[in-house]
């Protein structure tokens, strides 16, 4: 058995590779370095021709989107805890699973990434000041399920719902978001990076978790 994820440093590919540390299995970690545009590269396309991260190879398997890669994941290790295994609890963090990544992440490529909706430099500058205030409201919602945490989102091991809320979390940074105004996430997501497995993605990943830094007056 091989598994290979390729992963971009600070992207939402975090997610997995977190996971996959934590999960103890064996697997090959390819960085796709974004701002040198290696997603464009030859090699990388014939692998995803979206030329997006994340991408899993499992044996011969080519395997992408992060929602499919983590329900692959969880089908191949279901000892790992990464969604609940049944019932209404695995229904609902599917739930905000799937809300993080059609909702709250898309919100936040419209803060950070504006011209790929338009090439009007003003209305780039509207659609940005929009999603960032929406992107906000989300990190709210993020924040009172955070607030009921036992310890994590979906109980007592941490997951998928965990990776991700630290992912959009860290993100608010560059939406000028201080990530400390969010205290139950903030902490959430403290507890998650403290973990020594993902202390290892995120040491490999070069990360900082709070880049926020407050705008001159």
């Amino acid at each position: 058995m091989s598994l290979k994820l390729y992963f971009a440093p600070g992207a939402c590919s975090f997610v997995p590779h977190s996971l996959l540390e934590l999960s103890g299995l064996t697997f090959e970690p390819h960085s796709v370095k974004l701002h040198k545009n290696e997603q464009r590269s030859p090699e990388y396309l014939a692998i995803n021709p979206r030329g997006q991260v994340p991408v899993l190879v499992d044996d011969d398997e080519v395997i992408t989107q992060i929602v499919a890669i983590l329900l692959h994941l969880d089908a191949k290790l279901p000892e790992a805890g990464i969604l609940p295994a049944s019932g209404l609890a695995r229904t609902r963090a599917l739930q905000t699973l799937t809300w993080m990544n059609n909702t709250v992440h898309p919100t936040f490529t419209h803060v950070f990434m504006p011209h790929k909706f338009t090439d009007d430099e003003a209305a780039q500058q509207a659609i940005r000041a929009h999603a960032t205030q929406s992107y906000r409201g989300l990190l709210g919602e993020i924040e009172a399920q955070a607030e009921k945490a036992q310890p994590w989102l979906t109980g007592e091991r941490p997951g998928a719902l965990d990776a991700y809320a630290l992912t959009l979390l860290r993100w608010g940074g560059f939406a000028g978001i201080d990530p400390t105004t969010l205290p139950a996430t903030w902490a959430l997501a403290q507890r998650y990076a403290a973990l020594p497995a993902v202390a290892r993605a995120i040491e490999r990943e070069r990360l900082v978790l709070n880049i926020y830094k407050p705008r001159p007056a």
